[in-house]
């Protein structure tokens, strides 16, 4: 397993995040505890939860919390993250990132999750109901509380992330560190404004779905509805039926076969493939990994022993290259992100 900072942080993580939105609902407590066992004794020190996650909400932390009382060494290695944002109640004031929803749910979190600080507190989408600095301010107070240790953002667009920045930094806060998208092989689009600007202001990036809901795994072939124990096995509306466009669209199947072809060479899956793929994009502090099985995660972990050559690299990044408009996003875009991701003039 290999380590990275966490964006501009001192804290180091593992290049693998372990996602718990499977522990309660797709996963008993004894196998999230066994997938936890897992991740942990493969080098892995980096684990990611969600107030909203499980049914009900906040039974993901409470099974995480009750590994890390029950491991204390472990634990104590663990950088933990959570996420606030999303309902957990009825009221008008039970969601956002207001200082009134945010205090009650980080403490609501710490709670579940039976520790004095969370390392990494997530907002988990952005609120246009609440002024940025409202909320901005709640975390750089939160830090200065010991509550949390660093703070990041999910599922923010490229200008709302450089507006937190910049009133960050204008009010003297505490910078954030990370944002966690979507992204993986299939889906590219944050490449165009969401990248450069997380690369422009040295925030981590730690994508989530990375095998884009199961469909890099290796399990799913053109218009053939997989079964068996998989996601989409057990619930065929979850995948195929439910991305009717993914489905048609001759680019996911030409990236699926790619991705297979490189596995292949390499005696490995098509998961690893995606991953390592992922794993070496600019910006990628840590991928996370959302397993249901132990199995699954084992395989899953086998990315970090592989090494792309730069031309299967390469192959996968031109054969996922993500559709674009011609403007702003066509000729001029093009070299635009490629000075953007690394590439220097263009």
């Amino acid at each position: 397993m290999k380590y990275r900072n966490l964006g501009n942080s001192g804290t180091i993580v593992s290049e693998f995040a372990l996602g718990t939105m499977t522990f309660g609902p797709e996963a008993s407590e004894q196998v999230s505890h066994e997938i936890l066992d897992t991740y942990v004794a493969a080098g892995g020190n980096f684990v990611d939860t969600a107030d909203v996650y499980g049914n009900p909400g906040g039974h993901s932390e409470e099974i995480v919390g009750r590994w890390l009382t029950a491991h204390p060494t472990e634990a104590a290695q663990v950088v933990l993250t959570t996420k606030g944002r999303f309902p957990m109640g009825a009221g008008p004031n039970d969601l956002g990132l207001s200082r009134r929803h945010l205090g009650r749910a980080l403490d609501d979190s710490l709670t579940r999750l039976g520790v004095e600080q969370i390392d990494l507190y997530q907002m988990h989408a952005w609120d246009a109901s609440t002024p940025i600095a409202e909320t901005l301010r709640f975390l750089d107070d939160a830090i200065s509380a010991g509550k949390i240790g660093h703070y990041g953002f999910s599922n923010f667009l490229g200008w709302q992330l450089t507006k937190a920045v910049h009133v960050a930094a204008a009010h003297g806060f505490a910078p954030p560190v990370s944002l966690q998208p979507q992204y993986s092989l299939l889906v590219r689009d944050i490449e165009h404004e969401i990248v450069p600007a997380a690369l422009d202001a040295a925030i981590g990036l730690l994508p989530w779905s990375p095998l884009a809901g199961g469909w890099l795994s290796g399990k799913y072939l053109r218009d053939t509805l997989p079964t068996g124990a998989t996601r989409l096995g057990e619930n065929p509306n979850r995948g195929m039926e439910a991305w009717p466009d993914r489905n048609s669209d001759p680019r996911t199947w030409a990236v699926i076969e790619a991705v297979a072809a490189v596995a292949a060479t390499h005696g490995a899956s098509s998961a690893q493939v995606a991953l390592a793929w992922l794993g070496a994009q600019p910006g990628v502090t840590s991928v996370i990994l959302g397993a249901r099985t132990v199995a699954q995660l084992a395989d899953n972990l086998g990315a970090s022993a592989l090494e792309l050559s730069a031309t299967e690299h390469d192959a996968l990044t031109e054969i996922s290259s993500p559709r674009v408009a011609e403007y702003p996003y066509g000729v001029q875009g093009v070299a635009q992100r490629h000075r953007a991701l690394g590439g220097g003039r263009a």
